[in-house]
């Protein structure tokens, strides 16, 4: 396995790095199989009330990318916590397939579906070089807003791998292009180990 550590803001010490290549290697086949490379990036805090520092955790593999993060005003102890999160999320996923195993392939009615159609906006015109459409908001000129944008690239996925995504990667929700339907689509969690899922049907 391939361990790349790298500090964001800050530097990571060489016992510190240690420390994380012994502690992976320790615990690679316990996290996942067949993990081929794992990236762990330390970030220091931005921020008056922000943690000192941040650890995000990223296995990567022939299947789902697994990621967490930890938080601290120490960098042993948000590692830490970013690989108990690891562990849970692996836990959970576990778990959803052993309970679970019905949802690939099968009719699920008995989730929460929004099969209304959904009207999209007309997207401003952009001619203007100071004028940007972010997000779905129109900045003109630098402007004081900031918006994040992420753009990925994945294949359809059934809902069954959309769930065991949301699940690796930790988040509360997941996007993705239903293999099925061919609609862009949204797992999310509900209560407990509940799921909703949300298609996106374009009309004209």
């Amino acid at each position: 396995m391939e361990i790349v550590i790298s500090g964001r803001r800050m530097t990571v010490t060489e016992d510190v790095r240690q420390m994380v290549i012994d502690r992976l290697e320790r615990e690679a086949e316990r996290m996942s199989d067949q993990v081929q490379r794992a990236e762990v990036e330390f970030s220091a805090g931005e921020g008056k009330n922000a943690p000192v520092t941040t650890v995000e955790i990223t296995l990567r593999s022939k299947g789902p990318v697994v990621r967490a993060a930890g938080a601290a005003d120490d960098k042993r102890v948000a590692f830490d916590a970013a690989v108990d999160k690891l562990r849970t999320q692996l836990r959970r996923a576990a778990d959803r397939r052993k309970t679970r195993r019905g949802l690939r392939g099968q009719n699920l009615a008995s989730l929460p579906v929004n099969d209304s159609p959904v009207t999209i906006p007309p997207v401003k015109d952009e001619a203007k070089p100071d004028t940007r459409l972010v997000a779905g908001v129109e900045v003109t000129g630098d402007g004081p807003l900031v918006v994040r944008e992420k753009n990925f690239t994945s294949p359809k996925l059934t809902l069954g791998q959309a769930l065991d995504e949301l699940e690796l990667v930790g988040h509360d929700f997941f996007l993705y292009v239903d293999a099925t339907t061919g609609l862009p689509s949204v797992v999310y969690h509900r209560k407990a180990y509940d799921y909703g899922v949300i298609h996106l049907t374009i009309t004209d």
